[in-house]
């Protein structure tokens, strides 16, 4: 029988091996094999105190996960972080995506939303990223090859602290939506009032140092909206999450303060 201290011990060398594997480990070849590893993982944590949406497989909980491990985060089954969890029930009681027929464009799609959106009969969904695997179309988020006006709905997550030029991809986000489109552009943003930027930084190690990963290129701070919004597309802040229950919070391990950012199509600009 384990003792409380090897558990311990345990915990924390998954921790550290997660932390060092999403750092270091090339994201394109992670989104081909970690799934079947992760699930091997889901075996020990059986249990029903915690609820994946996503999948709706039940866990003791979900594994630790991020450069700096948290918690309860990432299913071992589907691979959802707090994020997707939060977000797939937004869809589902906010907005048409299950019911409408939509055009969607998923810009560096998630593995846990793949297969389950491409399964749903109303949608017709396009996978693009320039990297990623997992995308159908190849494709540079700065130059986003789709006519004007040609979806109806834009995913585009954890992208923007990436690109060399965040306003031109959001343009070219508003540009591809229809004149009703609607999309969801989430980033980390910080406590900090406005976002962090400097172009002269290009090394690895100072980016992680000053911008939280060796592949970001800026912070965002509370200006994440506003700053987006400068391209033309309409950035709104959403509070879903504060409309739910402690109780639902708890048992799908949602991010407690997670803002969504609801995008809708706004004027061209030059």
């Amino acid at each position: 029988m384990l003792t409380c201290g090897k558990i311990l011990q345990k915990q924390a060398f998954m921790k550290s091996i997660i932390s060092f594997v999403i750092r270091y480990i090339p994201r394109s070849f992670l989104q081909l094999i970690s799934h079947i590893f992760l699930r091997i993982l889901a075996i020990f944590y059986r249990g029903n105190d915690v609820s994946c949406p996503v999948c709706q497989r039940e866990f003791s909980k979900f594994l630790p996960y991020g450069r700096k491990a948290r918690e309860n985060a990432l299913c071992p089954n589907c691979l959802a972080l707090e994020r997707h969890r939060l977000m797939w029930l937004f869809l589902q009681q906010e907005t048409n995506f299950f019911e409408a027929d939509l055009k969607v464009l998923h810009i560096a799609p998630e593995l846990c939303f793949i297969d389950r959106f491409e399964k749903l009969p109303n949608i017709d969904y396009i996978t693009g990223d320039i990297e990623s695997p997992l995308a159908k179309v190849k494709m540079d988020v700065h130059n986003i090859p789709f006519e004007d006006q040609s979806f109806d709905v834009v995913f585009c997550n954890h992208v923007m602290e990436h690109v060399e030029d965040d306003l031109l991809a959001c343009k070219e986000i508003n540009r591809v939506l229809k004149k009703d489109g609607w999309g969801i552009i989430q980033s980390p943003v910080y406590d900090i009032p406005k976002t962090l930027e400097d172009h002269t930084i290009t090394s690895p190690a100072e980016r992680e140092r000053v911008f939280g990963q060796r592949d970001h290129v800026r912070k965002y701070g509370q200006d994440y909206a506003e700053r987006l919004s400068q391209s033309g597309l309409s950035v709104q802040k959403n509070n879903f999450v504060k409309t739910l229950s402690e109780e639902t919070i708890k048992a799908f391990a949602l991010p407690p303060n997670e803002i969504i950012f609801y995008c809708s199509k706004g004027s061209a600009t030059s």
